[in-house]
């Protein structure tokens, strides 16, 4: 099972998205079959079922074992992973685009970005899972409280003179066999959420 998968596909999509099957995947974390799950979501096992062929179709649950139970054979399923995250990619003609509007200030430019990068990154896993590989790549999450509108403004703008005096010194548009990557550094105001 993976940690994170990302679905590309706008019907595997769709289908991920029904609250049912959300839960059933939820619970596929572990091992199951259509008769223990159905006593969990409070539904018949044929309905249960039914849900279960769905993503088993669109590849979001795999086969684990097949029991032999009487007249019956138990089918075992879990989730391909434990977190899903969706990707642009499944809605590609509404999906932002940075492009349309490249305001850095705007906090819709960053979900554009934001986007972007999860298309980018999934579309990274998939290739690298279809060749056996890891992904090479790095993230900074940090949370940093300002005093003042005017010091965000000036940690901004240091930010930007570090960062680019960075890029100028590592960067190497002619490197023989190197290789580009995409450097993306946002800051926003922390979500409070109440437990």
């Amino acid at each position: 099972m993976e940690s994170v998968a990302v679905i590309e596909d706008p019907a595997a999509a769709e289908v991920s998205l029904d609250p049912i099957r959300s839960r059933l995947l939820a619970l596929l974390a572990v091992p199951g079959s259509a008769t223990m799950l159905a006593a969990q979501v409070g539904l018949p096992r044929q309905k249960v079922n039914y849900h279960l062929r769905t993503l088993e179709q669109h590849g979001l649950v795999e086969l684990v074992e097949e029991r032999r139970r009487g007249n019956v054979t138990e089918r075992v399923l879990q989730a391909t992973a434990a977190s899903y995250v969706i990707s642009p990619t499944a809605m590609a003609a509404v999906a932002p685009d940075p492009a349309r509007a490249p305001d850095r200030l705007s906090a819709r430019w960053l979900l554009a970005v934001a986007a972007r990068l999860v298309r980018d990154v999934g579309e990274l896993l998939t290739g690298a899972a279809k060749a056996k590989q890891k992904v090479a790549t790095f993230a900074i999450d940090g949370e940093v409280r300002f005093a003042t509108a005017a010091d965000r403004a000036a940690f901004a703008e240091e930010l930007t003179v570090a960062v680019t005096q960075l890029v100028s010194r590592f960067h190497d548009e002619d490197a023989p066999g190197g290789r580009s990557h995409r450097l993306i550094v946002a800051v926003h105001p922390t979500v409070v959420r109440e437990d």
